[in-house]
């Protein structure tokens, strides 16, 4: 499929997302089930994985309409913050939507002993009791005592620290549109940057 679009430059731009995402997902299975990591290999899973697919995307406009290389470097840069803003609302909806709207179990992303923001918050911010809960659902994974957990998220502030977080992703991904002309292209990007630290689903 990446050949058949007839476009080295496309190409090249596949290629490398293609092994940054493989090592994204090398370094997320190493964090998962370890409640001693820190933000930044999460960030790094992030940068590697999300924001390395949404800025090939965004990449992509450019170079499929054969524009110069210097015109990629807007949506180079825009792209990865749309990314990270999408990932941390979706880390964010884990504790805090409705099965329904973000079309999985809330909680889930802790069943699986996945440690994302909301978490980090918590084990930084909450009681003794609440960091050894959430500790040991990184720990162990697994549907026991969800309620709890996600009480515990939500009672240390931590659902707001990463709406906080999305909202700068998403203010420097519309920084970044400012180095592309005004059109209702570029007016639909900033809509779907200021959507993706809002979203519900």
């Amino acid at each position: 499929m990446m050949v058949e679009v007839g476009s080295m430059r496309a190409l090249e731009i596949f290629s490398e997302t293609t092994n940054v995402i493989a090592e994204g997902e090398v370094l997320q299975l190493l964090n998962c089930h370890e409640p001693d990591t820190t933000e930044a290999p999460y960030l790094e899973v992030i940068r590697s994985k999300t924001a390395k697919l949404f800025e090939a995307a965004a990449r992509l406009g450019p170079v499929l309409l054969g524009l110069p290389k210097a015109q990629e470097a807007p949506m180079a840069a825009f792209g990865p913050h749309l990314g990270a803003a999408f990932q941390l609302v979706d880390d964010m909806l884990d504790y805090h939507g409705s099965a329904d709207d973000i079309g999985k179990n809330v909680g889930d992303d802790l069943a699986e002993g996945k440690p994302t923001p909301p978490l980090f918050h918590t084990i930084r911010h909450g009681n003794a009791e609440q960091q050894q809960l959430v500790r040991h659902a990184i720990e162990t994974g697994g549907r026991e005592q969800i309620d709890q957990r996600i009480t515990a998220v939500e009672s240390t502030g931590a659902i707001a620290y990463s709406s906080r977080a999305a909202e700068r992703e998403a203010e420097r991904a519309l920084q970044a549109l400012g180095g592309i002309p005004d059109s209702p292209y570029a007016q639909a990007l900033r809509v779907l940057a200021r959507f993706s630290r809002g979203r519900t689903h």
